[in-house]
């Protein structure tokens, strides 16, 4: 994402604002991921959503309507994006939150509702990814056929695990292996990392940390290696998986060191 477009709001504004400021940040950046970038359109609404000139809903419908008045192949993309972004910035806005498999199946349907066919559908088949930063290789995802089961088990061992007497160290070691191995299980075709990353921030919330700062919005790519890294063995050539990476990210999320 363009580094600081919300900085305006983020330092030097009420709090109520900055926390829109915050949200639309987010959801702005998580669309690196995938590659794609919001139009300077949605920029613009977002700005009046924060400023209090129009509610979520009505820039929604400006969204829908700037494309429905230019409607572009070329634009598919965009509109995407700046749905998606919307979307994530409601989501993350919400005081509400279930930590059970369906809200993870939900999470994904209203962010891709209209946009992915498959929206809130667990896959129906295995996957491969071919990934840069492992020199077009994959990391192994979850078996079709156990999808849910195991996205059940993961939330249930996470929901049981008890944080008491545990170090910052250690929580963040813990944190790490958590969201590494949600994300590894890979629910849907596309669209996983932008849905982990928001039940992730969701939960985070329930455990009384504060993520409202920049570095999902301008690093959820170097996220999202982090958790192919976190993924990956090649034994052979002395590759290990490893959550070290992960690691700095949550330590710079929620403790703001600036450790990379």
């Amino acid at each position: 994402m363009e580094k600081d477009i919300f900085e305006e709001y983020i330092k030097h504004t009420e709090p109520e604002k900055k926390e829109k400021a915050y949200a639309w940040s987010i959801g702005i950046g998580l669309q690196d991921v995938d590659g794609i970038k919001p139009s300077k359109y949605l920029i613009e609404t977002a700005k009046q959503n924060i400023e209090g000139e129009i509610s979520l809903d009505q820039a929604e419908k400006m969204i829908t309507a700037y494309y429905e008045e230019k409607p572009s192949r070329n634009e598919d993309r965009n509109k995407e994006a700046d749905e998606v972004a919307l979307r994530i910035t409601r989501i993350i806005t919400e005081p509400a939150f279930s930590f059970t498999p369906n809200e993870y199946l939900s999470i994904h349907y209203r962010l891709f509702k209209g946009i992915y066919s498959h929206a809130g559908q667990i896959r129906k088949y295995n996957i491969t990814k071919k990934e840069w930063i492992l020199n077009e290789k994959s990391v192994t995802y979850g078996s079709f056929s156990e999808l849910f089961k195991t996205l059940e088990y993961d939330l249930s061992q996470e929901k049981s695990f008890n944080y008491k007497n545990l170090n910052m160290d250690d929580i963040i070691k813990h944190l790490a292996l958590f969201v590494s191995r949600l994300w590894q299980i890979h629910v849907f075709a596309e669209g996983n990392t932008r849905t982990t990353a928001v039940f992730f921030i969701k939960y985070l919330k329930t455990l009384g940390f504060e993520v409202g700062n920049e570095l999902f919005s301008e690093n959820s790519w170097y996220f999202r290696n982090a958790l192919v890294r976190a993924n990956y063995n090649d034994l052979k050539n002395g590759v290990f998986e490893t959550t070290e990476f992960l690691e700095k990210f949550l330590r710079n999320l929620l403790l703001g060191e600036k450790i990379y």
